[in-house]
């Protein structure tokens, strides 16, 4: 252990947990110690079965210290996440053509869907109703395709270009599209729950239907570059 509150890194052996994220330090909690011991003296004779049972107690104790402790952390983690390593799987592009077949709403996918850097420009049929879910976009260009109907759900596209892309009928939920280029995209109809665009170029977006909650809406509105139909049509009063 690099320190008395935690290590440098932190890692995990489970599934959810891809690699190791950077911890950092915070002043105020240096103070906290999560210590799991047990009594060895060795003039104290228990039974078998009771210590059995102590360290069992011992065990569920010190989880439930450590879980504390990693939550109060959590703002520390999240900050300091980086994304995974570009996939290294030569035919990762054509992943988006197969789409994600389970955990379409939560962002749970059977394999990870890295789309980064990849070029769908005026791709009109493969794209269509596909589940990304959870999908790594970023810096990937979309112009002109066909996105109708598609479930991107907490799906990553900052800096990705989608100028002119359909999203009709799209469930769009908490995707981050920040700094993405929309210009001239239409979300006819389309669920918009939870999803960013900060700093996102949004000139001659469509916005017909969208549904949208009222904070949301409240942030897409902040967004300078939506012209004036437009705002019409998300209804925004600033």
């Amino acid at each position: 252990m690099a320190s008395p509150l935690f290590p440098h890194t932190f890692s995990s052996s489970s599934p959810a947990v891809s690699s190791a994220v950077k911890l950092t330090r915070l002043p105020i909690l240096s103070s906290i110690r999560v210590t799991c011991s047990a009594n060895t003296n060795n003039s104290v004779s228990t039974s078998k079965e009771d210590s059995c049972k102590f360290k069992e107690l011992r065990n569920v104790a010190c989880g439930i210290l450590t879980v504390w402790a990693l939550t109060t952390t959590t703002p520390v983690i999240a900050a300091n996440q980086r994304l995974p390593p570009l996939s290294t799987d030569p035919e990762r592009c054509q992943r988006a053509f197969v789409g994600n077949t389970i955990g379409q709403a939560n962002g749970v996918y059977d394999k990870a869907i890295d789309l980064r850097f990849c070029d769908y420009t005026n791709e009109k049929t493969n794209l269509k109703g596909k589940s990304l879910a959870a999908a790594l976009m970023s810096e990937a260009i979309f112009d002109g395709a066909d996105m109708s109907e598609v479930v991107m759900s907490k799906a990553y596209a900052v800096g990705a270009s989608f100028k002119g892309t359909d999203f009709t009928n799209a469930v769009l939920d908490r995707v981050n599209f920040g700094k993405a280029n929309l210009t001239g995209a239409s979300f006819k109809n389309t669920v918009l729950s939870g999803s960013t665009f900060e700093d996102a170029q949004l000139q001659d977006v469509v916005f017909e239907d969208t549904i949208i909650g009222y904070i949301d809406l409240q942030k897409l509105c902040v967004n300078k570059t939506i012209n004036e139909d437009s705002r019409l049509e998300l209804g925004c009063r600033n």
